[in-house]
């Protein structure tokens, strides 16, 4: 992938903190690639007095697509680059510098040049480590929902806060996951079937009870692969999400989205009440009674896991969806 000279020199003058007058480069694709491009730009900075810098730095670049209910996530991300959402975060939990944002809009192209995030993430976070995550996101969070900084009502590229009931809604009403847990050849246990129908059966009164919960700016992309931990602090990536969601409505996907099933319980017992922690020491949550976190990720995930079966490629993709809804079943009364 070609990179421009000028537009590189102009990126490490900012990070390096010199001035640059050439750089080498090396590109490596990091994960990611499908909704858009993401390379670790790897090489040596010549400086003006003739010294050299190894450097690392991320190029993300995003095309335009649409996501199902969302059209201008694409962009969401270089949006709330440009915002003031920055000023927001602090040395315990944020994300990554962006020191060069661009956008073509005869392409309908971002490119974002960003800060190389080092540290443990995905399946290698232990318990203790998505605990210190859930509380400082809830910190974060508490801290907007008390202030209301008049910046954030004015970001126009937001998701909203009724994108979770639309997206149930929009699975259940597709008759092949609807349909086939209440067919005699299920082969989902039917404890697990019976769980499902019985939040759809229920799902004016689940609805209700969430909907009472405070609207919150949430990350809504706040998984195990989106989270970095380095010396008891959080780097979160991937803000193209982002948008105005339920009190809680991040822990579901921490807890609950590819997460590890042998701590998958553990997790939500330790994670909940840490959210609920950060959060207090900003605003009073004290008359919340039921947080609804374990609702919202059936309501999230309970449809889309028997999807993921249904079309499962080996037994044990299958055995794993069926463990997930498992442990899903196990979190009730927790």
């Amino acid at each position: 992938m070609p990179i421009n000279h000028e537009t590189l020199t102009r990126v490490l003058c900012k990070m390096l903190g010199e001035k640059i007058t050439d750089a080498n480069y090396q590109t490596r694709q990091l994960h990611g690639g499908t909704l858009g491009d993401v390379r670790l730009v790897t090489g040596m900075a010549r400086s003006a007095g003739g010294g050299e810098l190894p450097y690392r730095v991320v190029l993300k670049t995003q095309k335009k697509w649409e996501r199902y209910g969302d059209p201008h996530s694409w962009r969401r991300e270089y949006d709330l680059y440009i915002s003031e959402l920055g000023v927001t975060f602090s040395g315990s939990f944020r994300r990554p510098a962006c020191y060069r944002a661009e956008i073509n809009g005869e392409e309908n192209e971002t490119q974002l040049w960003m800060e190389y995030i080092d540290g443990v993430s995905g399946k290698d976070l232990t318990v203790e480590m998505l605990e210190q995550a859930a509380l400082e996101l809830g910190r974060w969070q508490g801290r907007l929902y008390a202030e209301q900084p008049i910046f954030l009502r004015k970001l126009a590229n937001l998701g909203k806060a009724e994108d979770l009931k639309n997206y149930y809604l929009h699975y259940r009403s597709w008759n092949l996951v609807y349909d086939y847990i209440r067919s005699e050849d299920c082969e989902i246990p039917r404890r697990l079937c019976e769980m499902l129908i019985e939040v759809d059966d229920n799902a004016d009164e689940i609805w209700n009870r969430i909907e009472k919960l405070p609207i919150v700016l949430c990350h809504r992309d706040f998984w195990v692969a989106n989270i970095f931990y380095s010396n008891g602090k959080i780097a979160l990536i991937d803000w193209d999400t982002t948008g105005w969601g339920y009190l809680g409505e991040d822990i579901k996907s921490l807890v609950a989205d590819e997460a590890d099933l042998d701590h998958m319980v553990e997790c939500y017992r330790k994670c909940v009440p840490a959210y609920y922690k950060g959060f207090s020491e900003y605003a009073d949550v004290s008359h919340i009674s039921d947080h609804c976190v374990r609702e919202m990720i059936l309501v999230n995930l309970g449809y889309r896991l028997v999807e993921n079966y249904l079309y499962a490629e080996s037994p044990d993709e299958k055995t794993l969806q069926i463990t997930t809804l498992q442990k899903i079943f196990e979190m009730e009364n927790i």
